[in-house]
């Protein structure tokens, strides 16, 4: 299904909706790395990075269970989720950053009276220690939205329409930013604007998902939408 590519100013923007990994940090290398120690010790299977690529954005219960289902291996969710989340938590500590720009673009943000949530497939353990480590909790955030409060995951709209409704706005007027293809997918579902990033996929990859427009870092959106 293709999506018309909608036209993005700062006057039609009221909120803007950040997924996690990807746009306001890049963790999928330390979760990644995280995952393949939990299939080591709960399973004792060896598993490569290159497995988990189908499943970066959908949430951790598909991005483990898909490479569980791979292999053949009974994925037991809540043990083993919580075993890759505990190895994730002790690896980030002094490693994970935020990305280039992020900080100045939050900042833009609020200067232009924007609404700001961010909405991530990921739980809310991941969420608050990502955030925590990027020094971007107290506040930083109108709404936070997590895997765990929507049922289906992108690219469902779903994330992203209870984004928009905790921030109290049209899901028309918010503008998503976006790495992966099922996220933006997502956001076009939901009648959202969206932006794409270039850190998890190249512009190609995600202007063919339906991105309205892509950049290479977030610093670069205010030019582009006439900030």
């Amino acid at each position: 299904m293709e999506h018309k590519r909608m036209s993005m100013t700062i006057s039609s923007i009221k909120g803007v909706i950040c997924d996690m990994d990807g746009v306001l940090c890049d963790s999928e290398s330390i979760m990644c790395e995280a995952s393949i120690s939990m299939f080591k010790a709960q399973h004792n299977i060896d598993v490569r990075p290159s497995d988990f690529l189908p499943f970066v954005g959908t949430g951790e219960n598909l991005y483990l269970g898909g490479v569980a289902k791979k292999y053949g291996v009974e994925f037991d969710l809540e043990p083993d989720k919580t075993y890759a989340y505990a190895k994730y938590l002790e690896l980030i500590k002094g490693r994970l950053e935020p990305l280039d720009g992020v900080l100045d673009f939050i900042g833009w943000c609020r200067n232009q009276d924007l609404k700001l949530a961010v909405a991530t497939s990921a739980d809310k353990v991941k969420l608050d220690g990502n955030l925590t480590e990027i020094g971007l909790e107290h506040g930083a955030f109108d709404v936070l939205v997590s895997g765990a409060d929507v049922v289906r995951k992108k690219p469902a709209p779903d994330i992203f329409l209870e984004a928009a409704k905790r921030l109290d706005l049209e899901p028309a007027t918010c503008m998503v930013v976006e790495d992966a293809p099922s996220g933006i997918r997502a956001a076009k579902r939901a009648g959202c604007m969206c932006c794409g990033v270039t850190t998890s996929f190249v512009r190609a990859q995600l202007e063919t998902a339906g991105a309205d427009i892509v950049v290479d870092r977030l610093s670069e959106i205010p030019e582009r939408i006439g900030g």
